[in-house]
């Protein structure tokens, strides 16, 4: 069987083509599956960065500490995320968001992962998963954000 090559958003041209896709869609562009509009997964992806370039994850629940070996291995592994996954309170997006303040939240998350300093990058305890190599970091946000830009297309 063979193994599947992770992309890792710390690579340049990765990084590009998620901002190519990332552009290519617009305020009315729908999701091909899920409920979110193009702006609350600009927000719910933004925040996910946010949280892995250091914001605070608040209010996790019970069960999620519980699992949250088999939740970051899900996370981690080559498998592509199903849709309708749940996801993380702090990450649900419920309320109307504005398309062009969640696009350029979502584009400053994504700059300051790729840019920060890699040796600084490693340093960062994700709230859930503990520590993450620089391969997982830039893995596991490229799987994220793929799994969205997918959903809405791109």
């Amino acid at each position: 069987m063979a193994t599947l090559l992770k992309k890792d958003l710390y690579v340049p041209d990765v990084y590009e083509a998620c901002l190519v896709r990332l552009h290519q869609i617009n305020e009315g562009t729908r999701p091909q599956w899920g409920q979110m509009s193009a702006a609350q997964m600009f927000a719910h992806c933004a925040e996910v960065l946010e949280v892995a370039n250091g914001k605070p994850l608040e209010n996790t629940p019970f069960l999620a500490r519980m699992f949250k070996g088999f939740i970051r291995d899900g996370v981690v592994n080559e498998k592509p995320y199903p849709q309708n996954l749940r996801t993380h309170p702090q990450y649900k997006q419920t309320q109307q968001r504005d398309f062009a303040t969640e696009k350029q939240r979502l584009l400053e998350a994504l700059a300051q992962f790729y840019h920060e300093d890699k040796a600084e990058a490693v340093t960062h305890v994700h709230p859930l998963f503990g520590t993450m190599t620089l391969e997982e970091r830039g893995w596991s946000q490229y799987k994220h954000l793929d799994h969205h830009l997918t959903q809405f297309g791109v």
